[in-house]
This record gives C-alpha cells, structure tokens and sequence, in this order.
C-alpha cells in the first residue's frame, strides 16, 4: 500500500516504547521505508520503558525534509528532550512548511510547539500537553486522532492502531 513512500521516525533518550515500535511495524508492514532519525547525541537511544534499544540510520542535521513523505514523532519524554536540538526542530518546521505530512503522537507534540507549527491548527496529545498546547495556540481536542491539512495527532499508546491508520490513508496513492 505504501510502497515507495518514505517515513522518517524521530528518537531521542526515554521514547514511549509501543509508540515507536508500533509507528515502525506498521510503516514497514504496509510497505513505507522507515528511516529512524536521532538527533545526533547518540547512535543508540533507549526507551523510556526499558524494553527497546533502537539504533538510529542517520542524525537530523544530515537529512532534508526532501528525503521524507512523512515524519512521525513518538511520545514519551522523548520529544521534550528532542527539542534541545535545532537540527530536530528544523526538519519538523521545513517538513510542515514543505507540505510533508507530519505526525505526533503523545507528547510528541512538543517537539511540534518548538518548531512553531501548532497556531490555529486542531490537535490532540496527551492531556499534559494540553496547556502547552493552548499557550502556543492551538485548538486542543480529546480525540483519538486529529488531522488537520498536513498534521496528524494522537493521544496515547491506546490510540496507535488509529493513529498508524491515519498515517496509511494520508500517504496511500
């Protein structure tokens, strides 16, 4: 279904475990290439549950958002350490800018707020987020996925089937 489509999946230190894992099975199950985008203060980051090593294919500020259908941000802290790098928020700010979808789920929203995509847009996330959400001007909502034009939102790890669903049909031809 989504071959010939490329995926790029961030992480950085305490990712939510199913969320990454979910997002990169389901990419690759239904045909998408997944390339895992660090943001470069390691080759290897681990989960924030402590059952997943994942080992990055490549850093941030060595990929353009040209290379990408899509980009995808896990949850878990990860996004809020994700942050601390210019390179991480400048390849989510020229991906949605460049009309690249771009999904978030959990806290991955954070990640979105840095790079100033957020005002005037309907999202979801975690409910923690939710303020941060609303300070920087979005329209937050309690749904298991929101999309609104090339964004893509979700909740929690309950939401990933739905959210993976929704990142399918956008990209699928």
């Amino acid at each position: 279904m989504l071959k010939g489509r490329r995926v790029a999946i961030l992480v950085e230190d305490d990712f939510e475990d199913a969320e990454l894992i979910g997002s990169l099975n389901a990419m690759k199950d239904a045909g998408a290439k997944v390339t895992v985008i660090g943001s470069g203060s390691k080759k290897i980051y681990q989960g924030k549950r402590s059952h997943t090593a994942i080992t990055v294919d490549a850093d941030a500020d060595r990929v353009s958002p040209q290379d990408f259908d899509a980009v995808i941000i896990p949850g878990g802290y990860a996004p809020d350490r994700m942050r601390l790098y210019q390179p991480m928020i400048d390849l989510v700010k020229n991906a949605f800018d460049s009309g690249k979808l771009v999904a978030a789920i959990c806290h991955g929203p954070q990640l979105l707020i840095s790079a100033g995509v957020v005002r005037g847009r309907r999202l979801t996330s975690w409910p923690s987020v939710k303020v941060d959400l609303d300070n920087a001007g979005a329209n937050w909502v309690d749904e298991p996925v929101v999309r609104d034009g090339n964004l893509i939102t979700s909740r929690k790890p309950a939401d990933i089937p739905k959210f993976n669903q929704a990142i399918t049909d956008a990209l699928a031809p």
